[in-house]
């Protein structure tokens, strides 16, 4: 997420960082590349200009040339620049309605609103014990009804059955009545999208407002579409008074060019971003956490609280004690794995640590992918018990039988077994409190 852009701020305050002091011309052209990066990430040039106008007078300031922490102090005040453009505090949902609270979900076709409807009552069941009920209005695309009610069967949310040939006002007022019989708190209206944003698309939707009186009325955006987003957002803020808007497909935006534009070009909050196929993949926005992410400080914050809802904390527990002891197994390394992978694997974990890009390259460098997870948990899993708690008595001819039932090769578990070794070391020392230096590059090497 947002990878070139912050490749491209790590680089400008990297050569920041090593000034000893900064003068003007050097802060010009520190704020050159500033823009210049912007705008290759797509970001509305009305708010690279907003930007750079907000953050010159501050970077020229006393407080900056005259810092002992120059280059620091120039990453403070561009990172609170990005908050107040992206919009300085998260927008909550507004659940303020006698029940059934409605919910409209607005967008072209292919935005990824049928999803986002899913994710949303699954949100709102998860962190606000809310039941919803979700009503597709789409009569137009091919089986989208149809797209609801599975996502609706997979994910145990109701779903208003569907009657063939009925017109979307109609299918409004049977889901207000079905509603109101089930005793439901919110529903989620998922409306029909358009390749392109017409007149008659338009009337309907301000035809189905007037009728469902929606307590948030959300634009459901690709984030992948960088300025035509932003467009967008703005056409419908004309039609229907938006209240808020959710970015899709965020996870494979490197750019981060809507993200940055959406709210200063529209004055309406980005309230959550769909950042993963998965019904789980759905994340509050918050400005700050993601200031950090773009300026390459990461996300500690994020980190730890998906944590605490993916990982199973009585297998953490029972690790600790392991580690505590300086015993570190390979089932203990198998539920590593497993957490990791809930966790949305090596890059979920990466793209919300400090520094994430200089991470990645030494990735790139020692060829280390997402496939490693998925290789070494298929090594373990083809293990008995007994090589698992001691693999040591992993011989050549039990290397031949794990290599053909998980697919590898002798080569790749021997791999396996070096880098657990080393793992292995690196904990017992951590039990003795010997914690200096973290992993060593000689170490990371042997990853490949």
């Amino acid at each position: 997420m947002f990878e070139n852009l912050t490749s491209k701020f790590e680089e400008i305050f990297s050569s920041l960082k090593k000034e000893p002091s900064l003068n003007e011309s050097q802060v010009d052209e520190g704020l050159r590349k500033i823009r210049q990066a912007l705008l290759e990430a797509d970001v509305a040039l009305p708010v690279a200009k907003e930007l750079i106008k907000n953050i010159k007078p501050k970077a020229i300031g006393q407080e900056i040339i005259r810092s002992t922490t120059p280059g620091q102090m120039m990453v403070k005040v561009v990172f609170d620049e990005i908050v107040k453009i992206l919009g300085d505090s998260k927008s909550e949902l507004n659940l303020n309605a006698v029940p059934p609270a409605c919910f409209m979900l607005v967008g072209l076709q292919g935005s990824g609103k049928t999803t986002t409807a899913a994710k949303l009552a699954k949100y709102l069941e998860k962190n606000n014990k809310k039941k919803s009920l979700m009503v597709s209005l789409d009569v137009y695309r091919p089986a989208a009804q149809q797209q609801l009610n599975i996502l609706g069967e997979k994910n145990s949310i109701q779903t208003l059955p569907i009657v063939k040939d009925q017109l979307p006002i109609d299918i409004v007022k049977r889901a207000l009545n079905a509603a109101s019989l089930s005793g439901v708190d919110a529903i989620i209206f998922d409306t029909a999208g358009r390749t392109q944003i017409d007149l008659s698309m338009m009337n309907e939707i301000k035809e189905i407002k007037s009728v469902t009186n929606p307590v948030e009325t959300i634009l459901v955006a690709d984030s992948l579409t960088g300025q035509v987003a932003v467009n967008i957002a703005q056409e419908f803020k004309k039609t229907v008074d938006l209240t808020g808007i959710i970015l899709t497909r965020v996870d494979g935006d490197g750019r981060g060019g809507a993200a940055l534009s959406m709210k200063f070009s529209t004055n309406v909050p980005i309230k959550f971003m769909g950042t993963g196929e998965k019904i789980e993949n759905f994340d509050v926005f918050h400005p700050d956490r993601i200031a950090n992410r773009i300026l390459g400080m990461g996300d500690i914050v994020s980190l730890v609280e998906k944590a605490s809802q993916d990982l199973d904390q009585e297998n953490i527990k029972k690790t600790e004690e392991n580690l505590q002891k300086g015993v570190f197994s390979m089932e203990d390394y198998l539920s590593q794995l497993k957490q990791m992978k809930k966790m949305g694997g090596m890059e979920g974990v990466l793209s919300m640590l400090p520094g994430v890009s200089k991470i990645k390259k030494q990735m790139d460098n020692a060829n280390i992918d997402e496939n490693i997870i998925k290789t070494n948990e298929a090594i373990i899993l083809s293990m008995t018990k007994e090589e698992r708690l001691n693999p040591k008595i992993i011989s050549s001819s039990r290397k031949k039988r794990i290599s053909s039932g998980s697919g590898t090769d002798p080569a790749t578990i021997n791999k396996l077994l070096k880098q657990f070794k080393m793992m292995t070391n690196m904990m017992k020392k951590m039990s003795k409190g010997d914690s200096k230096g973290g992993i060593s590059p000689e170490i990371f090497n042997q990853l490949k």
